[in-house]
């Protein structure tokens, strides 16, 4: 496949966000990859959630699957530009997801329901979706062509998975994270901007509580499922958007829940 062209725009700030500090996630166009690097030396808010590489360079790259045409290198320096790995292919025999225009403005949740046979969060049972894991194909057309906004910047479709993860909140652990579903999934959820330069700009704040948010939730129903190793894969999960998980947090989970 030929490499796309590179498109270049001034980074921007979300708001609330300081000059230097940041999360940054790179996206190249029909494969991404995903970084978060704090530009400054900061620590995360939780002393029990920390960035798992040292400190001021937090990273962690995943194939990412967004509409568009980019191919961009993380933090672009002036004769200092990376390349970028192949992408993941999606794991063969996944749940997938077809999306449409008239599923997203309705917000009809039966192309999920379809595909993955889950009706009710009471139903669902973690370990099959583990094992095949679940992605989406948006199929989303454009009132105008020339729109050039990344599918998480239309906030029909935004909303969608909104709705989608107030009924699945423990979905995530389930999307097949080496073809970037999980990256695209939070980039529905998170506030953010986007940037040629550093690629979608995250609010580090709301991405540590969409992090502990999940991390609770998951292991909670992980337990519940008696699901092996529920630590280790719900760490697994807060890795894979650069952080890391200590021990002391499922303690303190398990002694309120005991």
């Amino acid at each position: 496949m030929p490499m796309a062209a590179t498109t270049t725009i001034k980074p921007l700030l979300p708001l609330s966000l300081s000059p230097n500090k940041s999360c940054s996630y790179s996206i190249p166009s029909s494969s991404s990859f995903i970084s978060c690097n704090p530009i400054s030396d900061s620590t995360a808010t939780f002393s029990l959630l920390h960035s798992n590489r040292p400190r001021g360079q937090i990273s962690v790259s995943v194939a990412f699957n967004p509409q568009g045409n980019f191919d961009i290198s993380m933090f672009e320096d002036e004769g200092n530009s990376s390349k970028l790995e192949p992408p993941m292919p999606p794991t063969e025999g996944r749940f997938d997801v077809i999306l449409d225009n008239d599923a997203i403005r309705n917000l009809d949740l039966s192309p999920f329901h379809s595909a993955t046979g889950i009706t009710s969060p009471t139903l669902a049972e973690p370990k099959e979706f583990l094992e095949r894991t679940i992605g989406f194909t948006i199929n989303y057309t454009r009132e105008d062509p020339r729109d050039p906004r990344e599918l998480s910047e239309f906030p029909d479709i935004r909303l969608w998975f909104v709705r989608l993860d107030a009924a699945y909140p423990w979905l995530p652990v389930l999307l097949d994270w080496r073809a970037g579903e999980l990256a695209r999934y939070a980039a529905m959820l998170v506030p953010h901007q986007m940037s040629m330069k550093m690629g979608i700009v995250f609010n580090p704040e709301a991405l540590e509580l969409f992090i502990m948010n999940k991390v609770f939730v998951v292991y909670t129903w992980f337990k519940q499922h008696n699901v092996q190793k529920p630590r280790l894969k719900t760490s697994d999960m807060a890795r894979m958007l650069g952080f890391g998980i200590e021990d002391r947090l499922f303690d303190l989970v398990d002694r309120e829940s005991s």
